[in-house]
C-alpha cells in the first residue's frame, strides 16, 4: 500500500466530523476507488494549530519517511490570530520543505490546499468581524501558498472557492466545513492525487 501523511490543522483532523468525513480520509477512499493502493493517512493536525504550532508537533511525532503523498493546509490560524503575511510565507516555505523531505524529496508528491473562507459562515457573521477583511487577508495567505508551492513544484488545489460556494455546508458549530464539504474538496484534489501517484 502506498503511504499518505497529511499535515494541518483543524481542516485536516476533520473539527466536528465523524472520522470517515475528514477529507484526508475521503481522499484515500476515492483513491483507492480508482484503483491506486493508498493507505489510510496518517494526521498530524489539531484544531487551532498555527504555522509555527504546526512545526513544533512534527518535531515530537514520529514520522516513517518516505512518504507517497503529503498533504499540506496550514494557515487560518495565523490569520485568525492576525499575524503577518511575512511571517506566514516564511513559516508555510519552512514547512513546505519539511513536507517534501518527508515525501521523499520528491516536490511533485506533495498536495497543498489553499484555505478555506471561514468568514462566510455564521460565526464569522455572529463574531462582528470584518468578513471582507477576512477574505482579503486569506487572498493574501492562499496567493503566497500557491507561489511557494508552483516556485518548489508542489501540487496546488484552490478550494476556497468550494467554502464561498457552499457557506451552509457546516459542522454544527456553523465554523468548520461538514463531511459533505470536505466531500467537494476530495472530488477537487483527486486529479491532481492521481496525476501525482501516477508519475
Amino acid at each position: 500500500m502506498l503511504s499518505y501523511l497529511a499535515l494541518g490543522d483543524s481542516y485536516t483532523i476533520g473539527e466536528g466530523v465523524p472520522d470517515a468525513g475528514r477529507w484526508p480520509v475521503q481522499l484515500a477512499v476515492r483513491l483507492r476507488r480508482e484503483g491506486v493502493a493508498l493507505d489510510d493517512p496518517t494526521i498530524v493536525a489539531t484544531t487551532g494549530w498555527t504555522t509555527d504550532e504546526l512545526s513544533t508537533a512534527m518535531d515530537a511525532a514520529t514520522f516513517t519517511p518516505p512518504y507517497d503523498l503529503v498533504s499540506l493546509l496550514i494557515g487560518v490560524n495565523n490569520q485568525y490570530r492576525g499575524r503577518s503575511a511575512d511571517d506566514y510565507r516564511e513559516e508555510f516555505r519552512r514547512l513546505l520543505e519539511r513536507a517534501i523531505a518527508l515525501a521523499g524529496q520528491r516536490a511533485a508528491r506533495v498536495l497543498v490546499l489553499s484555505i478555506p473562507d471561514w468568514g462566510v459562515t455564521p460565526f464569522a457573521h455572529g463574531s462582528g468581524r470584518d468578513v471582507l477583511r477576512i477574505a482579503d487577508e486569506l487572498d493574501v495567505y492562499n496567493a503566497i501558498a500557491h507561489d511557494e508551492s508552483e516556485r518548489r513544484g508542489a501540487h496546488f488545489v484552490d478550494i476556497t472557492g468550494i467554502s464561498r460556494q457552499h457557506p451552509a455546508l457546516l459542522a454544527d458549530d456553523g465554523l468548520h466545513p461538514s463531511a459533505a464539504q470536505y466531500a467537494l474538496w476530495t472530488e477537487a484534489a483527486v486529479p491532481a492525487a492521481l496525476a501525482m501517484l501516477a508519475g
